[in-house]
């Protein structure tokens, strides 16, 4: 670890709550391996403080930060520029300062692109997906999925006028479907909160096949009922650590401009989630 001085460079996470956040974590175990002269702290931002921490950045020379709820769409409007992805989804997980000019990203969907691929050696060009949600983290998904080629994104969800928009943000290939769409997918993605719980599942059990990729981005517990069934069924199955390292990872590569050290993150991941 290279020791802190006045001139590391700060990087961060909002959030209200923050503490639990990987955040920190993840980036400091990059910076460590890259021998890069920077650290990423937690800090605290009230519910409606997000705008003031935008122009803390400014203020304090913050290179980047980190954004959870409920701040995602607070910082967008506070940015002075929008990556097309955060635009699109209206909310902003990533904030780089450039000598004072904030730009807004968002890196879940292609975080999650990003770690089927290299996780799972899957790709979800020319593929039929179904995501199951359509909040926040479903709809990073299915936009992301849209400009990732996918064939047919099926999106499921309880109340289906959430679904039509969350479906619109993969463009032509978007649709809303129902659970009975799994069967003929390629790649299932469950980015509802539903098997948090260890017990319940976001859909039917007995939908899988060998053939399917079958993603929960649920990481706490590392694996819940929905993916056991998966993986019983043969399916090549895996939890959201996944995303959430390689979402982790675009902002580290934004905000440094070098290629995150995925092992090392890994690893530091890993070994904080148990």
């Amino acid at each position: 670890m290279i020791p802190v001085t006045g001139a590391t460079v700060t990087v961060g996470v909002i959030g209200d709550p923050v503490r639990h956040s990987l955040s920190p974590t993840l980036h400091n175990a990059a910076f460590d391996a890259l021998g890069v002269d920077a650290r990423s702290l937690a800090f605290p931002v009230a519910d409606g403080d997000g705008p003031a921490a935008v122009d803390a950045m400014r203020v304090l020379g913050i290179r980047g930060l980190s954004v959870t709820m409920p701040h995602k769409e607070a910082v967008l409007a506070a940015a002075d520029r929008c990556a097309v992805q955060a635009e699109a989804l209206a909310a902003a997980n990533c904030l780089i300062n450039d000598d004072g000019v904030i730009t807004a990203h968002n890196t879940d969907g292609d975080g999650l692109v990003r770690s089927l691929r290299v996780e799972n050696d899957t790709d979800p060009s020319g593929a039929c997906v179904v995501v199951l949600g359509a909040g926040g983290a479903a709809r990073s998904v299915i936009e992301a999925l849209g400009r990732a080629g996918a064939a047919d994104v099926v999106v499921v969800n309880r109340t289906e006028a959430r679904a039509e928009r969350a479906a619109a943000l993969a463009g032509p290939v978007g649709r809303v479907g129902s659970v009975d769409a799994i069967v003929e997918a390629d790649i299932v993605i469950n980015a509802t909160a539903v098997g948090m719980d260890g017990v319940s599942s976001p859909s039917p059990v007995g939908s899988f096949t060998a053939s399917q990729t079958v993603v929960d981005l649920i990481y706490r517990p590392l694996s819940t009922p929905w993916l056991t069934a998966a993986r019983g069924a043969g399916a090549n199955a895996m939890n959201g650590v996944g995303m959430l390292l390689h979402q982790a990872a675009i902002q580290l590569e934004l905000w440094t401009g070098i290629n995150a050290p995925i092992d090392a993150m890994r690893d530091s991941v890993a070994d904080a989630i148990g």
